[in-house]
C-alpha cells in the first residue's frame, strides 16, 4: 500500500495551499530577488535544478556555516541538504577555508603543473580505497566521461552497462532508461540526447544477476558503472551477494567494473568500497571531497592503471578527449588534501552515522505511532524515509513509488519551520557539524506534519 492510497488528497492540497502563503509571506526579499533574476537568468534560477524547490522559488542565502544557513530574509535553517552532499563536509569548515585563503595568497590558483598537495592527495585516496593510481578532475561526471572512454580504450569495446534508475551525473550514456518491452531508451526528462542510448548502453535493473549476466554476455560491453547503493532514486540497498555477483560475472565477461561513490561516500571515510571491501578497477568520486571547491577524482587498480599508461600517447595527450586545463588545478587539490586530512575524517563518520541512526529512529517512530505504510532506509550519514512499506529490491520500483505532491508538501513544511532537505526526494544527511538538537527538530516537524495530514 502506498501513501497515494491511503492519503485524502483535497487535504494535501490544502495544506499545501497554506504552506504556500505562509512561504511567500516569509521570504519578501527572496521573492523580490527572484522575480528580478528571471531577467537576465533562465527560470530566474543560475543553474536549472534550482528551479525544484518546494516554494514556488529558491530561497537567496545569505551566509552558511556548519550545518546551517541563513537567508536574506534574516531566517536561520538547520541544513540536511547540504548541496545534495556537496556541502557534506560542512558549510565554509574552517580547515578547508584556510587551506584556499592560503593558496590563493601568493602560491597561485591554476598553473597547469602540478603541487606536492596531488601527491599527498593521491596518497590518502590509495589509503582509503585501495586503488594504486589517481587522477583529477572538476566534477565525478568529468571523472565518469574520462573514465569510460579509457575503458573503451583499454577494451577495444563500445558499449557501457548501467543500472536502471542509476546516477552518475550528466553522463550521456547514463540517462537511459529500460522500455516496458525491456529495450533502451532515454529516460524520461533527458534533454536533447546526443544519439540514442541504445546504441551506447545496456541497462539492467538493480539486484538482477540473471539480467546483468545476459547484458554482459553479448561481450560488446567495455565497463559496468554502478554506484553500489542506488541512491538518486532514493536508497536502494545492495541484497546480499548482489556486488560480489556483479564483481564475478564483469571478471567473467573480461568487462570493467567502475564504483561511482560521489554519494556512497556517507557509507564511511572509505565509501561502500572500504566499508563492504569491494574490488573494483575504477573508482570515481566527486563533490564532497573538496569542500564545496569544485572537484572529482577518479582511480585505476595497479594493473589497469600500468595497462592504460602503456597505451598513452604522449603527443597527443591533450587531444585524445581525458583531461582539461584546470582538471587537478591546485587551488582544489589544496582544497582536497584539508577536507580529507581534517574534516571528514574517521572521527567525523564516528560522529555522523550514529546521527543518521538517530534521525532514522525519530522518523520511523512518527510513521510507526501513526500506522503509515512507510519506512526509512539508511545508509552511512545518509538517510531518507520511501511511501513504501518495506525497501524496494529495484529502481524501477522505487520510482513507482515515488508521489511528487506528497513530497513538495513535506519538504515545505519542514523549510516553512526552518529545515531544508533536499528538494529531489526525501533525503538526509549529516555533516560533522550537525547535532542532536538539528535531528530531533526534523522529527519534532515531520510528526507535525503527518498528524495534520492524516489527523
Amino acid at each position: 500500500m502506498t501513501a497515494s492510497r491511503t492519503l485524502d488528497r483535497s487535504r494535501l492540497e490544502a495544506l499545501m495551499e497554506r504552506e504556500i502563503r505562509q512561504f511567500r509571506d516569509d521570504h519578501p526579499r527572496s521573492l523580490a530577488l527572484f522575480e528580478r533574476a528571471r531577467g537576465s537568468l533562465l527560470a530566474g534560477v543560475p543553474m536549472n535544478w534550482m528551479v525544484k524547490w518546494a516554494g514556488g522559488f529558491p530561497i537567496f542565502v545569505e551566509r552558511a556555516a556548519g550545518a546551517h544557513f541563513s537567508d536574506v530574509d534574516g531566517h536561520e535553517y538547520i541544513d540536511f541538504c547540504l548541496g545534495d552532499t556537496g556541502a557534506m563536509a560542512g558549510h565554509g569548515t574552517p580547515a578547508t577555508v584556510a587551506a584556499v585563503e592560503r593558496q590563493l595568497n601568493g602560491r597561485g590558483i591554476t598553473h597547469m603543473l602540478p603541487t606536492e598537495d596531488a601527491i599527498w592527495c593521491g596518497e590518502e585516496l590509495q589509503r582509503r580505497f585501495g586503488l594504486k593510481y589517481w587522477q583529477f578532475t572538476l566534477s565525478a561526471t568529468d571523472a565518469n566521461r574520462f573514465a569510460i572512454r579509457l575503458a573503451r580504450m583499454v577494451t577495444g569495446r563500445p558499449k557501457i552497462a548501467v543500472h536502471d534508475f542509476c546516477y552518475h551525473g550528466s553522463v550521456d550514456e547514463t540517462i537511459a532508461t529500460l522500455a516496458p518491452d525491456g529495450h533502451v531508451q532515454a529516460r524520461e526528462g533527458n534533454m536533447g540526447p546526443p544519439v540514442d542510448p541504445a546504441l551506447t548502453t545496456r541497462v539492467v535493473p538493480y539486484n538482477d544477476l540473471r539480467a546483468l549476466d545476459a547484458a554482459l554476455s553479448h561481450g560488446d560491453v567495455a565497463v559496468l558503472l554502478i554506484e553500489p547503493a542506488l541512491t538518486n532514486v532514493g536508497i536502494v540497498l545492495p541484497e546480499p551477494g548482489y556486488l560480489e555477483g556483479v564483481r564475478e560475472l564483469t571478471r567473467r565477461h573480461a568487462t570493467l567494473l567502475i564504483i561511482d561513490e560521489t554519494h556512497t561516500i556517507c557509507a564511511g571515510p572509505g565509501g561502500y568500497t572500504r566499508a563492504f571491501g569491494l574490488d573494483p578497477d575504477i573508482l570515481v568520486i566527486g563533490k564532497t571531497i573538496g569542500g564545496g571547491i569544485p572537484v572529482g577524482t577518479y582511480g585505476f587498480s595497479a594493473e589497469l592503471g600500468d595497462r592504460i599508461n602503456g597505451m598513452l600517447e604522449i603527443d597527443n595527450s591533450d587531444v585524445g578527449g581525458v583531461g582539461g586545463t584546470l582538471a587537478g588545478y591546485a587551488l582544489s587539490l589544496a582544497a582536497v588534501r584539508a577536507t580529507l586530512g581534517e574534516v571528514l575524517t574517521e572521527a567525523a563518520f564516528d560522529w555522523m552515522i550514529p546521527l543518521a541512526e538517530r534521525w532514522t529512529a525519530g522518523v520511523n517512530e512518527a510513521i510507526r505511532s501513526r500506522n503509515l505504510p512507510w519506512h526509512v532506509t539508511r545508509l552511512g550519514c545518509r538517510a531518507e524515509y520511501h511511501f513504501l512499506p518495506t525497501p524496494s529490491r529495484d529502481g524501477a520500483a522505487q520510482w513507482a513509488a515515488s508521489d511528487p505532491e506528497l513530497e513538495r508538501f513535506l519538504h515545505l513544511y519542514v523549510m516553512n519551520r526552518r529545515i531544508v532537505m533536499t528538494p529531489f526526494h526525501n533525503m538526509a544527511l549529516m555533516s560533522p557539524d550537525t547535532t542532536e538538537a538539528d535531528v530531533d527538530a526534523h522529527t519534532v516537524a515531520f510528526a507535525s506534519a503527518l498528524d495534520e495530514l492524516f489527523g
